[in-house]
């Protein structure tokens, strides 16, 4: 029985090292892009920069987090349960605030977009 859970643990961590670095290489993948297409609208003068930015930040750190939730699975010491509560906080808080400044900016879009509306009905 022993050797069995042995493998199975070994198993389980070989699984969970391969879907750390997917969800990690995704996430960085989901941010570079987002970065990149946010440079191209920058240069155009695109209202919806910040917006579309700030959507490609929050996924790509929805991934980041979902690896180090999954890298609790395989922790072993104390010290690296504190490293990775720690790191998953503050990405949590970042995606809170990021999460935080989308709704503000949709809300200030939609209030210029009602304005517009406003302004042409009384031409």
């Amino acid at each position: 029985m022993d050797l069995f859970e042995n493998l199975l643990a070994g198993f389980l961590d070989s699984v969970v090292g391969i879907a750390i670095h997917c969800f990690e290489l995704i996430g960085v993948g989901i941010i570079i892009v987002a970065g990149l297409r946010g440079l191209i609208q920058y240069l155009r003068h695109d209202p919806a920069v910040r917006l579309n930015l700030a959507q490609g930040m929050a996924m790509g750190l929805e991934f980041k987090l979902g690896s180090e939730i999954l890298r609790t699975v395989i922790v072993r010491e104390l010290s690296e349960v504190i490293l990775v509560a720690a790191i998953i906080a503050i990405r949590a808080a970042l995606t809170f605030l990021i999460h935080w400044e989308i709704k503000i900016e949709e809300r200030t879009r939609g209030d210029e977009k009602a304005e517009k509306h406003n302004i042409g009905e009384n031409k």
